[in-house]
Order: C-alpha cells, then structure tokens, then sequence
C-alpha cells in the first residue's frame, strides 16, 4: 500500500453511499477518515482491514465495523445488530449504546461500549475482549469460546450459557447464570488482566469490585448421562 496522507479526509453520506465509502476505506488514501451523517446507516465501516482510524459522526445501523482486522473504529452515536461482529483485530468504540450481538464471533482487538448492550453481547466470541460501561442483556457470552467480557454494570439472565473457556467479569449484579457457568475465584493473574482492559477501556474501576465467572467444565466433557 502506497503511504497514507496525513490530512483526514471526510465523507458525508448524504452524498456518498457506503458501498462507496467502504471501497475508499478497503483501499485507503488517508490514514484518517471522518463520516458525517450515518443516519443508522448499515455496514458503515465494515471490513477495514488496514491500520487506519475511522470516526463515524452520529449513530450506525447493523454491523458496523464488522470484520474489521486492524483499524481504530468509533462510532460517535449508538450502533445497531452486530456492532463489531466478526472482528480479528484493532479497536472498536460505540459512545452510546449497542444493540444484540455486539462483538458476536469476534477473534481479537478491542470493542469498548461506553452505554449498554442489548442481549446476547458477545456470543460464539472466539478471543475478542469486549468492554461494556453499563449494563449487557440476556444470553450474553452464549457459547464464549475465549477472550474476555467486562461488564461494569449489571448482566441479565442466562450469562455465559454453554460457555467454554473465556472469563466473564461482572461489577453489578446478575440476573443469572446459563447452562455450565459458575462463578470462580477472581486471582491475581485475573485482577491483573482486567486492569489492563479497563485501563484500555478507558476506565477507572477497581478491579476488586468484579466478580469472575466461567465455565464449569461440565457440558462439552461427554457423559454418557447427558445422552437421550
């Protein structure tokens, strides 16, 4: 890739389509871009797969930056279905709040919600580490597979159902927990990576107001008792 101007450049989408604007961000000229007017337009932003930074001005639609592999996304509004979905790497950041699934399937990087997040934040993530301010809906981390949840304020019914291996962490209360998740004793080893999220996040709880939760272990060894 040739190098990037320095200058942002700014798209408005009153007059550009995102079709457009994600061909310009799949083959960058800048390193920096400014998009004005999403109006909860769909798949802003989605698969950047270069080290750029991408400020969406206003509130996205479904999966914005999905897949992205790399980039700085932040979205100055809320986001819709899927925010983050499928991302491998680099930095996603919704100011408002996000709807389900957010950082659904996600491999790597960084998803901060600075508001909420509907149901089901963080299903199937595979070693994404996702960082909620407030609080997640229900069913959320179904089937985590790795990476971290933090969630600062409180969770809803049914968290980490048939989870695997990634680590929950929860400042507020629970509404419960799903099939295989229990809580676990929250270590230094656990202290110390929730630090360096929250300090990512932006954030400056104590650590030791969270409590850990993971899998029991129980549902993906086979037993000859949970066969019908």
């Amino acid at each position: 890739m040739d190098t990037l101007t320095s200058v942002p450049t700014t798209i408005d989408l009153r007059a550009t389509s995102v079709r457009e604007l994600n061909a310009e961000l799949h083959r960058p000229r800048a390193a920096a871009y400014e998009v004005l007017h999403p109006q909860g337009a769909h798949a802003v932003a989605a698969g950047v797969h270069h080290r750029i930074a991408v400020d969406v001005r206003g509130h996205a639609g479904y999966y914005a930056a999905g897949m992205n592999d790399g980039g700085t996304i932040t979205v100055h509004g809320s986001a819709g279905t899927g925010v983050a979905e499928n991302m491998m790497s680099g930095t996603v950041r919704v100011h408002g709040d996000a709807s389900q699934s957010a950082g659904a399937s996600g491999h790597g990087g960084l998803l901060v919600i600075d508001g909420s997040a509907s149901m089901r934040c963080g299903i199937s993530m595979k070693g994404i580490n996702i960082v909620v301010g407030g609080n997640v809906g229900p069913m959320s981390a179904f089937m985590a597979q790795a990476g971290a949840l933090v969630v600062c304020g409180d969770a809803g019914d049914a968290l980490g159902d048939s989870i695997y291996e990634a680590r929950l962490y929860v400042r507020g209360a629970v509404g419960s927990l799903g099939a295989d998740c229990v809580e676990k004793e929250l270590r230094d080893e656990h202290r110390a990576e929730l630090a360096g999220l929250l300090t990512a996040a932006g954030l400056d709880h104590d650590p030791g107001e969270f409590r850990r939760y993971g899998s029991a272990r129980a549902l993906y060894h086979f037993a000859a008792a949970n066969t019908y």
